[in-house]
């Protein structure tokens, strides 16, 4: 499990360690750390490093004292390094002269020709967009075609919130040290690869975390030897209408892919899904289902008083539930539906229906957002998006960068409810059900594009061979 910290956090890590902060030991880590992943860069580039160019653009403080001294070290290594000094009266001292001792220059301009170029302009403790002075820099860096390596995190991103300011810098790789910062989750595609360093600090648990494979293979449930269709879960799936029944095939489609136990169905579109899954066992309404162990609401299934009366009815039984769609705006209407409930709740709203939900956008803090309506609701809330948040009531948050938008598709978000929905059957928590169908679902789709657009049925159709290939992750 990664975590994800504050910048508050990670600096009482550091001065926790009393000497290797303030004798340096820190930055001299820190640097190396630096160095490393400028040389990695340089090698993916080919041809080696001797002579290659290097262009370090410094601001004041310990963020431009670390590249100085990074490129010290890539001096020694045969690397020309020229550093421009954004503010040369607040440069780091130390850094500078230790990088001009071993023929590191200074310069005033970007060179025509440039390997890398080195972010150093803020640190932690940078707040909103680039001076116009290294917006300028930066935007003649992108014209050379240089690798950019941020170092800690790319300036004109808020550390905390994850808000990309504009002007920024998009950097190819950061390098960080400790532990990633919540920016390095919330603003991932501007951040790169994300290179994390052992400089020394102990950190607590974090609130803030992402799975990796791995761990969403061990969770995700897989039949045993004395496992049958009720042991594994079976969950109950109200979806589609005369008007949207691609709503109900795709989420139930979704659900059986997704584990070996039971889906029941229950809405007008019994035909067309048993044309597609035959497994599926139908019923006339939730009365009638018969046993189920968690259900999952709202996709298609239209916005008036029979949908208020379903998903009363959902939520009467006090089971695990999902809603997504349709059934957050009727429980948008009516967010007492949900008064009394002991059973885990979890909805999963994209942008425009966590507005209704919440009575405002999530953007641009989307941490903040979801934390709260999470804990105003009392169930957990998996805001959807490129960068996936689940967060529970008590204000603990996993997130899932997809690596791609690939799954922004109609029809994509009731794949992710059957996906869930069958996993909460299985008696997964809410959060770790959330993150690890949005891990899957997202795995799925850049299976299913490979790198051209994709429908839905595509994404659905991909949800069974990227659970195989993650099963090949457990230990």
């Amino acid at each position: 499990m990664t975590g994800y910290y504050t910048a508050a956090q990670i600096r009482a890590a550091e001065e926790a360690t009393g000497d290797l902060l303030s004798g340096g030991v820190l930055m001299v880590r820190a640097a190396n750390a630096v160095a490393g992943t400028v040389l990695a860069r340089l090698r993916r580039r080919g041809a080696g490093v001797y002579g290659r160019r290097v262009l370090l653009v410094v601001g004041a403080g310990n963020n431009g004292g670390d590249a100085l001294f990074a490129g010290a070290t890539l001096v020694r290594r045969g690397v020309r390094v020229e550093a421009l000094l954004l503010d040369p009266d607040r440069a780091h001292r130390a850094g500078l002269s230790a990088f001009r001792r071993v023929g590191g220059r200074v310069t005033d301009g970007v060179p025509q020709t440039l390997d890398v170029a080195v972010d150093a302009v803020v640190g932690l403790g940078g707040r909103g967009p680039l001076r116009p002075q290294a917006a300028a820099v930066f935007d003649v860096i992108a014209q050379t075609g240089a690798t950019v390596v941020a170092v800690d995190l790319p300036s004109g991103i808020d550390p905390d919130t994850g808000v990309v300011h504009q002007p920024s810098v998009r950097a190819d790789v950061s390098v960080t040290f400790g532990a990633p910062r919540l920016a390095h989750l919330l603003a991932g595609p501007q951040c790169g690869e994300v290179v994390v360093a052992d400089i020394g600090i102990d950190l607590p648990e974090s609130s803030v975390d992402s799975p990796s494979n791995t761990e969403v293979a061990q969770w995700w449930p897989l039949p045993g030897p004395h496992d049958d269709k009720y042991s594994q879960g079976v969950v109950g799936i109200v979806a589609g209408s005369a008007t949207y029944p691609g709503a109900a095939v795709l989420s139930t489609a979704a659900a059986v892919a997704a584990t070996s136990g039971m889906t029941r169905y229950i809405g007008p579109a019994a035909e067309q899904v048993l044309a597609v899954c035959p497994e599926v066992v139908t019923a006339a309404g939730v009365g009638a289902a018969g046993r189920v162990q968690a259900w999952a609401i709202g996709p298609g299934i239209g916005t008036g008083d029979q949908a208020h009366e379903l998903l009363a009815d959902v939520l009467a039984a006090d089971l695990p539930t999902l809603i997504d769609a349709d059934g957050l705006t009727v429980l948008a209407r009516d967010p007492g539906l949900l008064a009394g409930r002991a059973a885990p709740t979890l909805l999963t709203p994209h942008a425009g229906e966590f507005a209704r939900l919440a009575g405002a956008d999530p953007t641009p803090d989307r941490l903040t957002a979801v934390r709260a309506l999470a804990e105003r609701m009392n169930a957990t809330v998996l805001l959807k998006g490129r960068i996936t948040l689940v967060a529970d009531p008590d204000g603990r948050v996993s997130g899932n960068d997809a690596g791609s938008s690939w799954a922004a598709t109609a029809g994509a978000g009731d794949v992710l409810t059957g996906i869930a929905g069958a996993l909460l059957s299985a008696g997964l928590p809410a959060r770790a059900a959330g993150v690890a169908a949005a891990r899957v679902h997202g795995l799925a789709a850049a299976r299913a594009s490979g790198g051209a657009p994709i429908g839905a049925s595509a994404l659905r159709a991909a949800v069974a061979p990227a659970l195989r290939e993650l099963s090949d992750l457990r230990e």
